[in-house]
Protein backbone atom coordinates (compact mmCIF):
# COMPACT_ATOMS: atom_id res chain seq x y z
CA UNK A 1 0.00 0.00 0.00
CA UNK A 2 1.30 3.39 -1.17
CA UNK A 3 1.74 5.73 1.72
CA UNK A 4 0.14 9.62 1.98
CA UNK A 5 3.51 11.13 0.82
CA UNK A 6 3.23 8.99 -2.02
CA UNK A 7 -0.40 9.96 -2.63
CA UNK A 8 -0.32 13.19 -2.61
CA UNK A 9 2.85 13.65 -4.75
CA UNK A 10 0.61 11.59 -7.38
CA UNK A 11 -2.30 13.92 -7.17
CA UNK A 12 0.34 17.27 -7.09
CA UNK A 13 -1.56 19.44 -9.83
CA UNK A 14 -3.13 21.88 -7.34
CA UNK A 15 -3.95 25.63 -9.36
CA UNK A 16 -1.82 28.65 -7.75
CA UNK A 17 -1.10 31.47 -9.36
CA UNK A 18 -1.03 35.35 -8.93
CA UNK A 19 -3.84 37.35 -9.26
CA UNK A 20 -1.86 38.77 -12.46
CA UNK A 21 -3.01 35.99 -14.01
CA UNK A 22 -6.56 36.75 -14.11
CA UNK A 23 -6.67 37.96 -17.38
CA UNK A 24 -5.43 34.86 -18.60
CA UNK A 25 -7.51 32.60 -16.99
CA UNK A 26 -11.06 34.79 -18.62
CA UNK A 27 -9.41 34.58 -21.79
CA UNK A 28 -9.10 30.94 -21.68
CA UNK A 29 -12.73 31.02 -20.60
CA UNK A 30 -12.40 28.34 -18.47
CA UNK A 31 -15.11 26.97 -15.32
CA UNK A 32 -13.03 27.76 -12.03
CA UNK A 33 -14.15 25.94 -8.98
CA UNK A 34 -12.63 26.68 -5.46
CA UNK A 35 -12.03 23.52 -3.25
CA UNK A 36 -12.75 24.40 0.28
CA UNK A 37 -10.17 21.65 2.23
CA UNK A 38 -8.31 21.53 5.30
CA UNK A 39 -4.47 20.82 4.19
CA UNK A 40 -3.47 21.43 7.58
CA UNK A 41 -4.74 21.47 11.39
CA UNK A 42 -6.98 18.72 13.43
CA UNK A 43 -8.46 17.22 9.82
CA UNK A 44 -5.46 17.99 7.45
CA UNK A 45 -5.52 14.32 6.99
CA UNK A 46 -8.93 14.27 6.03
CA UNK A 47 -8.44 17.09 3.75
CA UNK A 48 -5.56 16.30 2.15
CA UNK A 49 -7.43 12.85 1.15
CA UNK A 50 -10.61 14.99 -0.08
CA UNK A 51 -8.72 17.07 -2.11
CA UNK A 52 -7.27 14.49 -3.85
CA UNK A 53 -9.76 12.52 -4.94
CA UNK A 54 -10.87 16.02 -6.19
CA UNK A 55 -7.92 16.39 -8.30
CA UNK A 56 -8.28 13.06 -9.80
CA UNK A 57 -11.78 13.58 -11.03
CA UNK A 58 -10.62 17.10 -12.54
CA UNK A 59 -8.11 15.32 -14.20
CA UNK A 60 -10.43 12.99 -15.73
CA UNK A 61 -13.56 15.25 -16.71
CA UNK A 62 -11.30 17.75 -18.09
CA UNK A 63 -14.39 19.45 -19.15
CA UNK A 64 -17.94 20.88 -18.27
CA UNK A 65 -20.83 22.52 -20.23
CA UNK A 66 -18.14 22.49 -23.42
CA UNK A 67 -15.82 24.58 -21.04
CA UNK A 68 -12.11 23.60 -19.98
CA UNK A 69 -12.02 22.66 -16.04
CA UNK A 70 -9.92 24.67 -13.09
CA UNK A 71 -9.71 23.17 -10.04
CA UNK A 72 -8.72 25.95 -7.33
CA UNK A 73 -7.30 24.94 -3.91
CA UNK A 74 -8.29 27.12 -0.82
CA UNK A 75 -6.14 25.27 2.34
CA UNK A 76 -9.03 26.58 4.75
CA UNK A 77 -6.69 25.47 7.76
CA UNK A 78 -9.94 23.70 9.56
CA UNK A 79 -11.04 27.39 10.80
CA UNK A 80 -14.69 28.59 9.43
CA UNK A 81 -13.63 31.94 9.81
CA UNK A 82 -10.39 31.68 7.29
CA UNK A 83 -13.05 29.23 5.10
CA UNK A 84 -15.43 32.32 5.04
CA UNK A 85 -12.67 34.78 4.06
CA UNK A 86 -10.90 32.80 1.48
CA UNK A 87 -14.47 32.35 -0.92
CA UNK A 88 -14.83 35.85 -0.19
CA UNK A 89 -11.57 36.36 -1.93
CA UNK A 90 -12.17 34.15 -4.25
CA UNK A 91 -15.94 35.73 -5.44
CA UNK A 92 -14.08 39.13 -5.53
CA UNK A 93 -10.47 38.91 -6.80
CA UNK A 94 -11.73 35.99 -9.16
CA UNK A 95 -14.93 35.96 -9.68
CA UNK A 96 -15.54 32.25 -8.64
CA UNK A 97 -19.23 31.47 -8.34
CA UNK A 98 -18.88 27.73 -8.00
CA UNK A 99 -17.62 25.60 -4.99
CA UNK A 100 -17.60 22.54 -3.35
CA UNK A 101 -16.02 20.22 -0.38
CA UNK A 102 -15.25 21.03 3.22
CA UNK A 103 -13.43 18.95 6.19
CA UNK A 104 -16.16 19.88 8.59
CA UNK A 105 -20.06 20.88 9.28
CA UNK A 106 -19.35 24.09 11.14
CA UNK A 107 -17.01 25.01 7.85
CA UNK A 108 -19.36 24.22 5.33
CA UNK A 109 -22.27 25.56 7.17
CA UNK A 110 -20.29 29.22 7.07
CA UNK A 111 -19.38 28.66 3.34
CA UNK A 112 -23.08 27.69 2.59
CA UNK A 113 -24.34 31.08 3.29
CA UNK A 114 -21.79 32.65 1.94
CA UNK A 115 -21.48 31.35 -1.73
CA UNK A 116 -25.73 31.83 -1.28
CA UNK A 117 -25.18 35.73 -0.78
CA UNK A 118 -22.79 35.89 -3.42
CA UNK A 119 -25.19 34.10 -5.88
CA UNK A 120 -22.87 30.63 -6.29
CA UNK A 121 -23.20 27.30 -6.18
CA UNK A 122 -21.89 25.09 -3.30
CA UNK A 123 -21.99 21.14 -2.95
CA UNK A 124 -20.01 19.28 0.13
CA UNK A 125 -20.01 16.84 2.56
CA UNK A 126 -21.19 18.34 5.61
CA UNK A 127 -22.99 15.69 7.55
CA UNK A 128 -25.01 17.89 10.13
CA UNK A 129 -28.61 17.86 9.14
CA UNK A 130 -29.13 21.52 9.24
CA UNK A 131 -27.16 21.07 5.85
CA UNK A 132 -30.56 20.25 4.16
CA UNK A 133 -32.72 21.35 7.12
CA UNK A 134 -32.94 24.37 8.96
CA UNK A 135 -29.83 26.22 7.10
CA UNK A 136 -30.36 25.12 4.12
CA UNK A 137 -30.61 27.19 0.68
CA UNK A 138 -31.35 27.22 -2.83
CA UNK A 139 -27.68 27.55 -3.77
CA UNK A 140 -26.33 24.72 -1.28
CA UNK A 141 -26.41 20.98 -2.18
CA UNK A 142 -24.58 17.61 0.05
CA UNK A 143 -23.48 14.59 -1.50
CA UNK A 144 -22.99 12.39 2.00
CA UNK A 145 -26.36 11.65 4.17
CA UNK A 146 -27.18 13.80 7.13
CA UNK A 147 -26.30 12.51 10.72
CA UNK A 148 -30.25 11.69 10.81
CA UNK A 149 -29.77 8.91 7.50
CA UNK A 150 -26.72 7.48 9.26
CA UNK A 151 -28.36 6.99 12.97
CA UNK A 152 -31.19 5.35 11.13
CA UNK A 153 -29.48 3.18 8.67
CA UNK A 154 -27.27 2.05 11.77
CA UNK A 155 -28.64 1.82 14.85
CA UNK A 156 -31.93 0.25 13.47
CA UNK A 157 -30.73 -2.95 11.72
CA UNK A 158 -28.36 -3.16 14.85
CA UNK A 159 -30.62 -3.36 17.34
CA UNK A 160 -33.28 -4.98 15.51
CA UNK A 161 -29.99 -8.01 15.52
CA UNK A 162 -29.56 -7.54 19.04
CA UNK A 163 -32.97 -6.57 20.93
CA UNK A 164 -31.14 -7.10 24.45
CA UNK A 165 -28.62 -4.54 23.72
CA UNK A 166 -30.73 -1.81 25.69
CA UNK A 167 -27.84 0.23 27.63
CA UNK A 168 -26.00 2.70 25.35
CA UNK A 169 -22.98 4.82 26.16
CA UNK A 170 -21.69 7.36 23.88
CA UNK A 171 -18.53 9.38 23.35
CA UNK A 172 -19.09 12.06 21.33
CA UNK A 173 -17.22 15.34 19.56
CA UNK A 174 -18.30 18.54 21.06
CA UNK A 175 -19.03 20.32 17.55
CA UNK A 176 -21.56 20.51 15.21
CA UNK A 177 -21.78 17.50 13.57
CA UNK A 178 -20.74 15.55 16.93
CA UNK A 179 -24.02 16.95 18.71
CA UNK A 180 -25.77 16.60 15.25
CA UNK A 181 -25.31 12.32 15.42
CA UNK A 182 -26.04 12.34 19.38
CA UNK A 183 -29.35 13.84 19.03
CA UNK A 184 -30.40 11.56 16.45
CA UNK A 185 -29.05 8.82 18.24
CA UNK A 186 -31.27 9.79 21.33
CA UNK A 187 -34.29 9.78 19.33
CA UNK A 188 -33.91 6.34 17.71
CA UNK A 189 -33.25 5.09 21.23
CA UNK A 190 -36.31 6.56 23.01
CA UNK A 191 -38.04 5.15 19.97
CA UNK A 192 -37.34 1.91 20.32
CA UNK A 193 -36.87 0.98 23.70
CA UNK A 194 -33.39 1.48 24.12
CA UNK A 195 -31.69 3.45 27.19
CA UNK A 196 -29.15 6.21 26.92
CA UNK A 197 -26.97 5.59 29.84
CA UNK A 198 -24.38 8.76 29.73
CA UNK A 199 -22.36 10.54 27.41
CA UNK A 200 -18.83 11.99 27.66
CA UNK A 201 -17.96 14.83 25.42
CA UNK A 202 -14.76 15.59 24.00
CA UNK A 203 -13.75 18.86 22.28
CA UNK A 204 -11.85 19.60 18.73
CA UNK A 205 -8.67 19.24 20.58
CA UNK A 206 -8.31 15.96 22.61
CA UNK A 207 -6.29 13.29 21.97
CA UNK A 208 -6.58 11.17 25.05
CA UNK A 209 -9.75 9.60 25.80
CA UNK A 210 -9.00 6.85 28.72
CA UNK A 211 -10.61 9.38 30.92
CA UNK A 212 -14.26 9.18 28.81
CA UNK A 213 -13.64 5.23 28.44
CA UNK A 214 -12.95 4.42 32.19
CA UNK A 215 -16.48 6.29 32.60
CA UNK A 216 -17.90 4.21 30.02
CA UNK A 217 -16.94 0.98 31.45
CA UNK A 218 -18.18 1.60 34.63
CA UNK A 219 -21.13 2.59 33.35
CA UNK A 220 -21.44 -1.57 32.14
CA UNK A 221 -23.56 -0.65 28.55
CA UNK A 222 -23.92 -2.83 26.05
CA UNK A 223 -23.13 -0.49 23.50
CA UNK A 224 -20.39 1.57 23.25
CA UNK A 225 -21.53 4.31 20.34
CA UNK A 226 -18.75 6.70 18.68
CA UNK A 227 -20.19 10.01 17.55
CA UNK A 228 -17.50 11.65 16.20
CA UNK A 229 -15.22 12.01 13.00
CA UNK A 230 -12.00 11.35 11.73
CA UNK A 231 -8.66 10.77 13.52
CA UNK A 232 -10.61 11.20 16.62
CA UNK A 233 -12.81 8.21 15.59
CA UNK A 234 -9.71 6.07 15.24
CA UNK A 235 -8.02 7.73 18.97
CA UNK A 236 -10.99 6.53 20.71
CA UNK A 237 -11.68 3.19 19.10
CA UNK A 238 -8.24 2.40 19.67
CA UNK A 239 -8.20 3.34 23.06
CA UNK A 240 -11.21 1.77 23.88
CA UNK A 241 -10.23 -1.94 22.55
CA UNK A 242 -6.72 -1.63 24.46
CA UNK A 243 -9.03 -1.28 27.66
CA UNK A 244 -10.78 -4.34 26.92
CA UNK A 245 -14.48 -2.74 26.03
CA UNK A 246 -14.84 -5.51 22.90
CA UNK A 247 -14.88 -8.36 25.39
CA UNK A 248 -18.23 -6.89 27.03
CA UNK A 249 -19.53 -4.42 24.75
CA UNK A 250 -20.79 -4.25 21.24
CA UNK A 251 -19.17 -1.13 19.62
CA UNK A 252 -20.55 0.90 17.12
CA UNK A 253 -19.25 3.26 14.49
CA UNK A 254 -21.60 5.58 13.79
CA UNK A 255 -20.54 7.44 11.14
CA UNK A 256 -16.45 5.79 9.86
CA UNK A 257 -14.54 7.34 6.98
CA UNK A 258 -13.97 3.39 5.96
CA UNK A 259 -10.85 1.73 3.86
CA UNK A 260 -8.42 4.87 5.62
CA UNK A 261 -9.56 4.29 8.60
CA UNK A 262 -9.50 0.52 8.93
CA UNK A 263 -6.49 0.46 7.39
CA UNK A 264 -4.73 3.01 10.32
CA UNK A 265 -6.67 0.70 12.83
CA UNK A 266 -6.18 -2.83 11.47
CA UNK A 267 -8.23 -5.68 11.34
CA UNK A 268 -7.74 -6.68 14.98
CA UNK A 269 -9.01 -3.72 16.44
CA UNK A 270 -11.97 -3.51 13.74
CA UNK A 271 -12.84 -7.29 13.97
CA UNK A 272 -16.58 -7.58 15.30
CA UNK A 273 -16.82 -3.30 15.27
CA UNK A 274 -20.09 -2.05 13.55
CA UNK A 275 -19.49 0.71 11.43
CA UNK A 276 -21.66 3.64 9.18
CA UNK A 277 -20.33 4.15 5.95
CA UNK A 278 -21.10 6.59 2.94
CA UNK A 279 -19.30 4.41 0.91
CA UNK A 280 -17.52 1.22 0.21
CA UNK A 281 -14.95 0.11 -2.73
CA UNK A 282 -16.52 -3.15 -3.00
CA UNK A 283 -19.93 -2.56 -3.90
CA UNK A 284 -20.78 -3.21 -7.48
CA UNK A 285 -22.28 -0.24 -9.49
CA UNK A 286 -21.58 1.34 -12.49
CA UNK A 287 -20.20 4.44 -11.06
CA UNK A 288 -17.99 2.61 -8.58
CA UNK A 289 -16.08 0.74 -11.43
CA UNK A 290 -15.58 3.58 -13.23
CA UNK A 291 -14.50 5.61 -9.90
CA UNK A 292 -12.45 2.35 -8.96
CA UNK A 293 -10.80 1.92 -12.24
CA UNK A 294 -9.14 5.68 -12.61
CA UNK A 295 -8.53 5.61 -9.04
CA UNK A 296 -6.82 2.43 -9.07
CA UNK A 297 -5.06 3.55 -12.25
CA UNK A 298 -3.69 7.07 -11.35
CA UNK A 299 -2.79 6.39 -7.47
CA UNK A 300 -2.30 2.75 -7.24
CA UNK A 301 -4.79 2.30 -4.15
CA UNK A 302 -8.18 1.02 -3.74
CA UNK A 303 -10.66 3.77 -3.34
CA UNK A 304 -11.61 5.16 0.35
CA UNK A 305 -14.33 7.10 1.38
CA UNK A 306 -12.40 10.52 1.72
CA UNK A 307 -11.14 10.29 -1.85
CA UNK A 308 -14.34 9.03 -3.52
CA UNK A 309 -16.06 12.34 -1.64
CA UNK A 310 -13.75 14.57 -3.36
CA UNK A 311 -14.52 12.45 -6.88
CA UNK A 312 -18.77 12.76 -5.82
CA UNK A 313 -18.60 16.61 -5.70
CA UNK A 314 -16.76 16.85 -8.77
CA UNK A 315 -19.06 14.30 -10.43
CA UNK A 316 -21.73 15.99 -9.43
CA UNK A 317 -21.03 19.53 -10.28
CA UNK A 318 -19.99 18.35 -13.80
CA UNK A 319 -23.22 16.61 -14.56
CA UNK A 320 -25.23 19.73 -13.41
CA UNK A 321 -22.86 22.28 -15.72
CA UNK A 322 -23.60 19.23 -18.67
CA UNK A 323 -27.33 19.36 -18.12
CA UNK A 324 -27.62 23.27 -17.76
CA UNK A 325 -25.50 23.84 -20.99
CA UNK A 326 -23.80 26.40 -19.33
CA UNK A 327 -22.41 28.87 -16.43
CA UNK A 328 -25.31 30.66 -15.91
CA UNK A 329 -26.10 30.46 -12.13
CA UNK A 330 -29.69 29.92 -11.64
CA UNK A 331 -29.45 26.93 -14.72
CA UNK A 332 -27.43 25.15 -12.89
CA UNK A 333 -29.54 25.33 -9.85
CA UNK A 334 -32.41 24.00 -11.64
CA UNK A 335 -30.20 21.21 -13.32
CA UNK A 336 -29.11 20.36 -10.11
CA UNK A 337 -32.37 20.07 -8.34
CA UNK A 338 -33.25 17.62 -11.20
CA UNK A 339 -30.26 15.83 -11.31
CA UNK A 340 -30.14 11.87 -11.29
CA UNK A 341 -26.59 10.25 -12.22
CA UNK A 342 -24.78 6.74 -12.03
CA UNK A 343 -22.61 7.83 -8.80
CA UNK A 344 -20.03 5.90 -6.63
CA UNK A 345 -22.85 4.17 -4.65
CA UNK A 346 -25.28 3.38 -7.53
CA UNK A 347 -28.27 5.37 -8.71
CA UNK A 348 -28.02 9.04 -7.13
CA UNK A 349 -30.49 11.64 -7.03
CA UNK A 350 -31.07 15.10 -6.07
CA UNK A 351 -34.06 16.08 -4.10
CA UNK A 352 -35.49 19.46 -5.25
CA UNK A 353 -36.88 20.29 -1.58
CA UNK A 354 -33.93 20.72 0.55
CA UNK A 355 -30.85 19.35 -2.33
CA UNK A 356 -29.88 16.39 -0.72
CA UNK A 357 -28.32 13.23 -2.45
CA UNK A 358 -30.46 10.55 -1.90
CA UNK A 359 -28.23 7.77 -1.86
CA UNK A 360 -27.14 4.27 0.14
CA UNK A 361 -25.56 4.56 3.58
CA UNK A 362 -23.64 1.18 4.50
CA UNK A 363 -23.38 -1.36 7.59
CA UNK A 364 -20.85 -2.61 8.14
CA UNK A 365 -18.94 -5.09 10.59
CA UNK A 366 -15.32 -5.72 10.64
CA UNK A 367 -13.77 -9.25 9.72
CA UNK A 368 -11.28 -11.48 11.15
CA UNK A 369 -8.18 -11.46 9.76
CA UNK A 370 -8.48 -14.60 8.65
CA UNK A 371 -11.56 -14.33 6.72
CA UNK A 372 -10.20 -11.44 4.95
CA UNK A 373 -9.67 -12.01 1.32
CA UNK A 374 -7.32 -9.49 0.42
CA UNK A 375 -5.66 -6.37 2.19
CA UNK A 376 -8.67 -4.08 1.34
CA UNK A 377 -11.09 -6.72 2.64
CA UNK A 378 -11.97 -5.89 6.15
CA UNK A 379 -15.36 -5.59 6.69
CA UNK A 380 -18.73 -7.41 5.96
CA UNK A 381 -21.59 -5.22 4.32
CA UNK A 382 -24.94 -6.00 6.29
CA UNK A 383 -27.24 -3.86 4.86
CA UNK A 384 -27.38 -0.80 2.39
CA UNK A 385 -30.38 1.54 2.89
CA UNK A 386 -31.82 4.82 2.21
CA UNK A 387 -33.03 6.43 5.45
CA UNK A 388 -34.72 10.64 5.08
CA UNK A 389 -36.55 12.70 6.63
CA UNK A 390 -39.52 13.64 4.39
CA UNK A 391 -39.08 16.95 2.85
CA UNK A 392 -42.00 18.28 5.18
CA UNK A 393 -40.01 17.32 8.00
CA UNK A 394 -36.37 18.94 7.46
CA UNK A 395 -37.12 22.11 8.74
CA UNK A 396 -35.47 23.42 4.91
CA UNK A 397 -37.59 26.18 3.38
CA UNK A 398 -36.03 26.97 0.16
Amino acid sequence: MRNRREILAAAAVGIAAPALLRRAWAQQDAIEIGSLVSLSGTFANIGEQVDIGSKVAFDYYKTAAGKPLRYVQMDDQGDPGRAVRLTQDAIRDRGIRFFMNCTNSAIALAVAKEVANSGGVYINQAGADEMTGSLCNKNTFRWPVATYSAVNTTVRPFMKQFPDAKKWYTITGQYVFGDSLLKNLKDVLGELGGQHIGNSYHSLSDREYSGFITAAIAAQPDVLCICNFGSQTIDVLRQAVSFGMKRNTKIVVVWSTGLDQFQSLGPDICEGVYFGANYWHGVDTPGNRLLSGVIKEKLKVTPSYLLTAGWACTQATVEALNKAGSTDVPAVIKAFETLSFEGPTGLEKVRAEDHQVLKDYYLLLGKPKAKMRDKDDYVEVLSAEKAFLSPDKTGCKL
